[in-house]
């Protein structure tokens, strides 16, 4: 929990907190992923007029923030998405923006901050991880053609538009396709999450005119590692939500459930197990609050911060719902429990936006590409 709110913060956190109860019950999400539908247009209207897409977009673009810290406040929207479970296409969107907005594609940006359109991020080549892309730009006067395949394509299925970081000859380009683009097919892809739905996206030459160049070179690249840092920090902060409530109803659950004559909670090695899985919570709250902070205050020095949020938050909370799982018995793992809901939405986060090994990695090389 983040104790260093502001009152609009807090007033902000409860009212998400209420649209997402009354919107999104757990019950609907089991009723979404019987349709294959991960969430509604309509309901993703509605939570974009609440501000979830215009906290990092500037004033005169539509947007602004709660309280001028605009991750911080975007990391309360993600920490609650992930205590309901909730469906959405919050880190995919943000991710857009901050490249959208870097570059002023101010049309664009209006549409998506309002909800009438929809954007996910392409990158990933099929199979591999960070820094690996699937798509290849070629030139074609001053514009390009777009030719590969990317895979992991958060909300892919229900894009109107992707932001495609590829490879270009000069270093990578980043390109706005319309998702109904000559060339451009989608497959949606099964994921272990009920509601959060991923896609692979083929580019058969397709044609991008110039207008819809975003970034080239040098302003690509760090356009690039901006959006990573933004998903990746919202990724963890939703993470540590879903650990946050599984926790809560695991422990009202150790009391409430009696063996022999006792509750669960009176077992001494229960009491340490959990005390551990306290401890790690309030770990995975502090990183990812600190690697939000960090994105706010100074993004140049928070690259280590969202990687090292990213990497553990992403170890420890399936490993604690896991441990969660078993206080709950043999119910833990049934289907109508509530509980694999929360740790299949870890597990997907725990691979979108780099595993823990990759964070890891990008920890171990900082001091390289700071030397470079």
């Amino acid at each position: 929990m983040n104790l260093d709110l502001s009152p609009d913060q807090r007033l902000f956190q409860s009212t998400t907190r209420e649209f997402l109860h009354d919107t999104t019950p757990i019950s609907r999400i089991r009723e979404l992923a019987e349709t294959g539908t991960g969430f509604d247009r309509e309901w993703w209207r509605q939570a974009a007029g609440l501000g979830w897409t215009s906290m990092l977009v500037p004033e005169h673009l539509g947007g602004g923030s709660i309280s001028g810290a605009p991750m911080t406040d975007l990391a309360i929207v993600a920490g609650e998405l992930g205590r309901a479970c909730a469906p959405g296409a919050l880190t995919t969107t943000s991710a857009v923006l901050t490249g959208l907005v870097r570059a002023g594609f101010t049309d664009a940006v209006s549409a998506i901050v309002e909800g009438e359109s929809l954007a996910a991020w392409a990158f990933c080549e099929p199979g591999r991880g960070l820094d690996r892309f699937g798509a290849t730009a070629t030139p074609d006067g001053a514009g390009f053609r777009l030719s590969g395949g990317v895979d992991r394509v958060e909300s892919g299925d229900q894009a109107d538009v992707f932001l495609v970081t590829a490879r270009g000859p000069d270093g990578l380009v980043q390109l706005l396709v319309p998702a109904d683009a000559p060339g451009v097919t989608v497959t949606p892809v099964w994921t272990l999450d009920l509601v959060r739905r991923t896609a692979h996206v083929d580019f058969a030459d397709v044609a991008v005119e110039p207008a819809s160049v975003v970034q080239r070179g040098t302003d690509a690249a760090d356009a690039f590692e901006a959006q990573l840092l933004v998903a990746a920090a919202l990724a963890s902060a939703e993470m540590a939500g879903a650990l946050e409530r599984t926790m809560e109803f695991t422990v009202r659950w150790m009391f409430d459930r009696y063996t022999f004559g006792r509750p669960l909670a009176s077992y001494q090695a229960l009491k340490h197990r959990m005390a551990d899985n306290k401890t790690w919570l309030e770990a995975c709250h502090a990183t990812a609050n600190a690697a939000a902070r960090l994105l706010d205050e100074d993004p140049s020095a928070a690259v280590e911060a969202v990687s090292a949020a990213k990497s553990y938050i992403g170890a420890k909370a399936p490993a604690v719902i896991q441990d969660c799982v078993q206080m709950h018995g043999g119910i833990g793992v049934t289907w109508e429990h509530d509980i694999h809901l929360f740790l299949r939405r870890v597990t997907l986060y725990r691979a979108l936006y780099g595993t823990p090994e990759e964070h890891r990695r990008r920890i171990a090389d900082l001091p390289t590409r700071s030397a470079a």
